[in-house]
């Protein structure tokens, strides 16, 4: 998912903001609006995995019994 993203993102910021012709005019949503998608999306992503992203490992010291 985050590839479409990156790549909506990509094609948006490349082509013209705004373009009209003989049917109508089109508008795209501004980059920081789009900016603000992707964070949002991101920051969703992160909040869903599983743990609080420490990992607790019990450490045994190597030697002799």
């Amino acid at each position: 998912m985050t590839d479409s993203i990156d790549n909506s993102i990509q094609q948006n910021a490349l082509g013209p903001r705004k373009a009209s012709g003989d049917s109508g005019s089109v508008e795209q949503h501004s980059l920081t609006d789009q900016i603000a998608a992707d964070k949002f999306l991101e920051s969703k992503k992160a909040s869903r995995s599983k743990g609080l992203g420490i990992k607790l490992v019990k450490l045994s010291p190597g030697g002799t019994v």
